[in-house]
């Protein structure tokens, strides 16, 4: 069963850091590669990075590198998008997904729920 559980949104200032968590269901885990996506207001949804399942490969929006890494933690089933130097524009809801590639942000397999990142001074 396809499973992701997103946490750690929040209200944060220009320029501070975020750390997003997914913990998937094991089989989500171990099968599907994931990745974050994000929905902002009057705006598309877009991919923000991804991993595959060994950890070896990710990928970045633009707007995300060099600002936001991808990883996993194998003990914990557990997905992270680690966001800094965070701008107004970065605010959304924040999704984790299953991909069916690592750099393929065309049409996710599942979603989780969802977490909300206000960015605002």
């Amino acid at each position: 069963q396809l499973q992701l559980v997103e946490s750690g949104g929040g209200l944060v200032q220009p320029g501070e850091s975020l750390k997003l968590s997914c913990v998937a269901s094991k089989f989500t885990y171990d099968y599907y590669d994931i990745g974050w996506f994000r929905k902002a207001p009057e705006k598309l949804r877009e991919g923000v990075a991804g991993i595959s399942t060994d950890g070896r490969s990710t990928s970045y929006a633009d707007f995300a590198k060099g600002r936001f890494t991808i990883s996993r933690d194998n003990a914990k089933n557990t997905v992270y998008l680690q966001m800094n130097s965070l701008k107004p524009e970065d605010t959304a809801d924040y999704y984790c997904v299953a991909l069916a590639r690592w750099n393929d942000y065309g049409d996710p397999l599942h979603w989780g729920q969802g977490t909300q990142v206000t960015v605002s001074s």
